[in-house]
């Protein structure tokens, strides 16, 4: 594929030599009307000199044709021809370098002519009684011309070829930052994803450098949570598969109601590494770019009943929806598989925190343009120092029986659908508030 540089020089400098022709063709073209115009002029001045010369001279001797006078006499410049004839056509003087046939005097003015088979340029002057005709040849006009021309198109071609060495130099040294940046790429290790700094940068590559740093930081970020991923799954499954390999051996070594407590724990270990699984993978979804849009809108109600149905089984029953008139009916504004998420995950923490005889309590209203919920559990609280970490990822208190999950990916989708999480740890409970966004109406 041809290279930026050839692209740029050659539609450059095509552009640049036509427009250059162009100009060059004017200039020529006038040069030569010019010279064109000079050399009839000069026959003008010379059958006026002539004319003069006549006037101061004795009367001419009746020689009929053949009388000649020099050209140094007529003062005629060489190589131009001069005829002095009578209003009958009787040549009365010529000069001795005028051609055998006679000049045509008839027309006045200038006149093309053949003669002797070549073409003369002619003019006529009318003085008294004579008819003073200057001619010279079109050959020699022409030659004269193209010396002319030529000397003057050598200096514009020269030119033009410097012009385009300099197009061709001043080009690549216009990319020189182009080679700065893929040097610097070229000499990167392949797991390097440091910004570029490359000093000094044109401001029109400056976004360029710019975009590629963003582009590292993303893959940064992607590569970052694939480690984390990755090593938080296999920090997270080791136990519960320990535990499942444990009791299964139990089990099969044992009988009757041994057995089968084995086989029940084992299952249980199961159902938590399942669960554990799900909410990495939710976790990883949430924190990378793929898209939750499913096309479907809940509004706010619709989302806090799903979530309490999507809540731990067998404990959903304790919780207590309570709506604060008006609740707005518009759709939240953000995928409602997330919204759900985020608030299933918030009952199933209050949930594992609230004793068994104790209920959770779901409040939900609207402020302004989005929407509240509260969730309040009965339980015994935080410490104040430790709500800065219940959204890192595995933390949890002595009395946690979670993965450590649940608020992670509730904060993941905070900061991804612009929402805000909100803890008060009190005496008699952990209160927490998630605020969504509602699309306008």
């Amino acid at each position: 594929m041809m290279s930026l540089r050839l692209r740029l020089s050659l539609t450059l400098g095509a552009a640049f030599i036509l427009i250059w022709a162009l100009a060059a063709a004017w200039m020529l073209s006038d040069l030569r009307n010019q010279m064109m115009f000079s050399l009839d002029q000069r026959l003008v001045a010379s059958a006026r000199m002539v004319a003069g010369l006549l006037e101061q001279l004795p009367e001419l001797p009746n020689k009929g044709e053949g009388t000649h006078f020099s050209a140094q006499q007529l003062n005629v410049p060489g190589g131009m021809a001069c005829q002095v004839s009578s209003l009958r056509g009787e040549i009365l003087a010529r000069s001795h370098s005028t051609p055998e046939q006679k000049l045509e005097a008839e027309k006045l003015g200038f006149h093309d002519q053949m003669i002797d088979g070549a073409r003369w340029r002619s003019f006529t002057l009318a003085r008294d009684n004579l008819r003073i005709t200057t001619a010279d040849r079109q050959v020699e006009r022409e030659a004269l011309n193209m010396s002319v021309l030529l000397a003057a198109s050598v200096p514009v071609g020269v030119a033009l070829l410097g012009c385009l060495w300099l197009f061709w130099l001043g080009i690549g040294q216009g990319l020189a930052p182009l080679n700065r940046i893929r040097d610097a790429l070229m000499r990167r290790s392949a797991d390097s994803l440091e910004p570029l700094q490359i000093d000094p940068m044109p401001s029109e590559l400056r976004p360029l450098v710019e975009t590629q740093n963003q582009l590292f930081q993303r893959i940064a970020k992607t590569l970052e949570r694939e480690r984390r991923l990755t090593g938080d799954a296999a920090h997270e499954l080791r136990s519960p598969l320990t535990a499942i390999k444990t009791h299964l051996q139990v089990a099969r070594m044992t009988e009757g109601t041994a057995r089968d407590q084995s086989l029940a724990r084992a299952e249980e270990g199961a159902d938590r590494m399942h669960r554990t699984l799900e909410q990495l993978l939710l976790l990883a979804r949430v924190e990378g770019s793929l898209s939750f849009d499913d096309g479907v809108q809940c509004n706010a109600e619709q989302v806090a009943r799903l979530a309490i149905q999507d809540a731990a089984s067998g404990a959903r029953q304790r919780i207590r929806l309570q709506l604060n008139e008006p609740v707005a009916t518009a759709p939240v504004e953000m995928p409602s598989v997330l919204a759900i998420a985020a608030l299933r995950n918030l009952l199933d923490n209050a949930l594992r925190h609230t004793p068994a005889d104790a209920p959770v309590e779901l409040t939900l209203e609207t402020v302004g343009s989005r929407v509240r919920f509260q969730v309040r559990d009965h339980g015994p609280g935080i410490a104040q120092e430790d709500l800065q970490h219940l959204t890192q990822r595995f933390w949890r208190n002595g009395q946690s029986t979670g993965c450590g999950l649940g608020l992670a990916i509730v904060q993941a989708i905070v900061q991804r659908c612009g929402c805000a999480l909100l803890f008060d740890s009190r005496p008699d409970g952990l209160r927490v508030e998630l605020t969504l966004p509602l699309h306008a109406v």
